[in-house]
């Protein structure tokens, strides 16, 4: 691992380290929820509908950045929330074993399970469904951010500060939204940036109980390759020249994961 950063350097890049590194960005996750809007069948966007209709904004991407407001929003929740949005395997190989790494379901990947199974369960109020639905579409963007995968030691990245174009971050938030922040683009221009790369090729699904966990594996995979966790805590343009097309690769196959996702639970009668 690097050595840490000079104290006057150290000082300097924690003034400018986000305080809301839990997510893609709401960006990232409006986007994640965009690409799955583009593939929903009538069935499913019928659902998505009816259960968003008290929304003031009654759309998914509306609803993406949801789970990281209720800090404020609802604290209560949001505490309980707290570690529903990562996972951290990268000690372990990236190999997830839920009693070892998900206790008491407290992990994305438990999250994402039990929310789509209460958004599945039509005997359920259409409040509690609801609820399930922001969660699903929020946790369906976190598990494909490869930090909420990555390292317990330094909290998926959040604890390793880097100087990135001349500003101080953490490599958690460099992922989240730094990378991308840099392109300059709004929702509609990046959108159509990300629905320009080759459609994902999956194999034959099986079902989100399998799903999750090969996500969140394949996510973090991605965390500990070698030259994500740079040997200079110094970046520049070439850091993102090469990971935020990996960023926006997997902004496009959550979106399209989570357009199945939705098309399988709620497209059914």
């Amino acid at each position: 691992m690097p050595s840490p950063l000079p104290a006057t350097a150290l000082a300097l890049a924690l003034t400018f380290v986000s305080t809301d590194a839990l997510a893609w960005g709401a960006q990232g996750h409006r986007l994640v929820a965009r690409i799955a809007e583009t593939r929903l069948t009538p069935q499913a966007q019928a659902e998505v509908d009816r259960l968003l209709a008290a929304e003031p904004d009654p759309t998914l991407h509306a609803i993406a950045p949801w789970a990281d407001q209720l800090r404020a929003k609802d604290p209560g929740l949001g505490k309980r929330s707290a570690g529903w949005h990562y996972v951290n395997i990268a000690e372990d190989d990236c190999h997830y074993e839920v009693q070892k790494h998900c206790k008491d379901g407290n992990c994305v990947v438990e999250a994402l399970k039990a929310q789509t199974a209460i958004l599945g369960d039509r005997s359920k109020s259409d409040a509690e469904r609801a609820q399930a639905l922001k969660f699903v579409v929020h946790f369906a963007g976190d598990i494909h951010q490869p930090m909420h995968a990555g390292y317990g030691h330094d909290k998926g990245g959040n604890d390793f500060q880097v100087q990135f174009n001349n500003r101080g971050t953490n490599l958690h938030s460099l992922w989240d939204s730094g990378m991308l922040n840099e392109q300059k683009l709004d929702d509609d221009q990046y959108l159509k940036r990300l629905l320009a790369l080759p459609k994902p090729v999956f194999g034959k699904r099986s079902t989100i109980d399998v799903d999750a966990v090969q996500w969140a594996e394949a996510s973090c995979r991605i965390a500990i390759a070698p030259g994500v966790y740079p040997d200079k805590r110094t970046l520049g343009p070439s850091y993102s020249a090469t990971y935020r097309p990996v960023a926006e690769r997997e902004l496009r196959v959550a979106g399209e994961r989570l357009a199945v996702l939705l098309n399988d639970t709620l497209g059914k009668r």
